[in-house]
């Protein structure tokens, strides 16, 4: 008897052991955990009551890198991701986009080579919009820039296009050399007019606009415009202020 008496407490000992280690652990911590919820793609607004309801808080924070083309409020991650077992309470970080376009030096890409040029434009979010080619007679020059149509160091936003000229070589090229036309806007005629000759190029048509707030006598618009590559001899149009 008092064998199976002895039995039946330690039977008993092991049950209780049992449901204070195990059973009641996993109970109580059921308790204490949330799921986190899908709020990808949703607006920040919505995504922080959706996170409120689930007995979590959002975080806003800022994405890395401007995005083109995306809403600010727009969730693009989140961290602790969903479907994550979370204490109540927890912070969930939401990333949206910039909400203004970031602004920096346009870098220098003369001498570059192409392919780094380009690569360089695609992690600043710049737009490389009109890529041309210009015959070079040195072979160092090959692939490399020759021009760019924003000067390095001007302060432009994520987004802004570009326009490149890349070195082309050819062994016989006397024939078909480029000029880059000169920035001659805000010359006078006269200092315009030289500017183009010494570039190896000729003045063209002179046109006039009126204009009672610019300077007399200077240039406003030129075409071909600032830094496109021509052939020697090409006509450079003119537009200059005339008061009256």
């Amino acid at each position: 008897m008092k064998k199976k008496v002895g039995i039946l407490v330690l039977f008993l000992i092991g049950i209780i052991v049992i449901v204070d280690k195990v059973v009641m652990p996993v109970y109580i911590s059921h308790g204490d955990v949330k799921v986190v919820p899908d709020v990808l793609n949703m607006k920040y607004e919505d995504a922080s009551d959706k996170l409120r309801h689930a007995g979590l808080k959002a975080v806003k924070s800022y994405n890395v890198k401007y995005l083109r083309g995306v809403e600010s409020n727009i969730v693009l991650s989140q961290m602790p991701e969903s479907g994550m077992e979370v204490k109540p309470g927890r912070n969930v970080y939401l990333v949206v986009n910039k909400l203004e376009k970031p602004s920096f030096p346009m870098p220098d890409f003369l001498g570059r080579p192409e392919l780094d040029a380009r690569e360089t434009a695609a992690r600043m979010d710049i737009i490389l919009q009109n890529v041309q080619t210009g015959t070079v007679t040195k072979p160092e020059e090959n692939g490399r820039v020759l021009s760019q149509s924003i000067p390095a160091q001007t302060i432009v936003k994520s987004g802004s296009s570009i326009s490149l000229v890349i070195g082309r070589f050819e062994a016989s090229a006397e024939g078909m050399k480029k000029v880059i036309v000169p920035d001659v806007l805000g010359m006078s005629l006269d200092q315009a007019r030289q500017a183009v000759s010494d570039a190896g190029l000729k003045l063209g048509k002179v046109t006039t606009e009126y204009s009672a707030s610019l300077v007399p006598n200077t240039v406003i618009s030129q075409k071909p415009s600032v830094n496109a590559y021509v052939s020697p001899d090409q006509p450079v149009e003119l537009t200059i202020v005339t008061p009256e």
